[in-house]
């Protein structure tokens, strides 16, 4: 494992690779972001992790601030996997004194769910994983499900720009008690932890119930069994066929159930497909 501070570095090592995996990250790496890397160094002859948390994709600057960041430890973590490229920018390095939002159309994705609650949120995505995209330029580019509409939109996003990366979606990595890994977890206190457990009761409870009954009876039971739940503030619940969310990809009909809420201050996300 190697570190670079410069994405021209790293493209003097990877520009005569037949193959090569990108797996962008925020830091704070846990098991999931392991998982991601681990599929990647399995399909691709050189993997790129970048760890750097866009300013960009944050609707609210405090929120920005208090993202986890430990890069000493993302670092000792990356240590034991050999094989590997480690992309530590900074603003510059990836922005190239361009640092602006670029605004995309993807219609009424944006108008749902993460795009409702954080308007503006999407383009600040978009906006860095193109520049990354299209600085490496790699074969293969590997993202977790627990981020769905994303992961739809990124598709979406190298569809629309003509981009050469194949996006693979990897499946959600979870705590023994069912919850989604994520590197807003370390900042929930012992009581909230325990509430953030019905996260994934609330979706399992969903699934079961939308065998025999409607979407709008499952959602306002789902509705009602939060407002019951401690330290715990609903945002979203939704059902939805992933071949209407993404309108403008070629998805199977699927249907998966979303949620987005806050344990105390923390802003927590999950999806299942029910």
């Amino acid at each position: 494992m190697r570190a670079y501070s410069s994405h021209k570095d790293i493209i003097k090592l990877v520009y005569k690779v037949d193959s090569v995996g990108l797996v962008p990250t925020m830091g704070s790496l846990h098991e999931g972001h392991l998982s991601l890397i681990r599929k990647a160094l399995s399909e691709n002859e050189k993997v790129i992790v970048s760890i750097y948390v866009n300013p960009l994709q944050f609707n609210n600057v405090n929120d920005l601030k208090k993202y986890p960041r430990d890069i000493k430890n993302d670092l000792q973590r990356l240590e034991a996997i050999s094989d590997i490229i480690v992309y530590v920018p900074d603003d510059n390095d990836i922005y190239e004194k361009d640092k602006k939002k670029k605004k995309y159309n993807f219609g009424h994705f944006t108008k749902i769910m993460e795009g409702k609650v954080r308007p503006g949120h999407f383009d600040g995505v978009a906006t860095v994983v193109e520049k990354l995209l299209r600085m490496f330029n790699p074969s293969n580019a590997y993202f977790g499900e627990k981020d769905f509409q994303q992961l739809i939109l990124i598709k979406a996003l190298v569809k629309k720009q003509e981009l050469k990366a194949n996006i693979v979606g990897c499946g959600t990595i979870r705590e023994d008690d069912g919850l989604a890994m994520s590197s807003r977890n370390k900042l929930l206190n012992n009581l909230e932890r325990k509430s953030a457990a019905n996260v994934i009761r609330l979706l399992k409870k969903a699934k079961k119930l939308y065998k025999s009954s409607t979407k709008e009876e499952t959602k306002s039971n789902i509705l009602k069994d939060a407002l019951m739940i401690e330290n715990f503030n609903l945002e979203y619940f939704e059902i939805l066929d992933i071949s209407e969310l993404s309108g403008f990809l070629e998805e199977e009909k699927e249907i998966r159930a979303f949620i987005a809420c806050k344990v105390g201050k923390i802003r927590l996300i999950d999806n299942i497909k029910i």
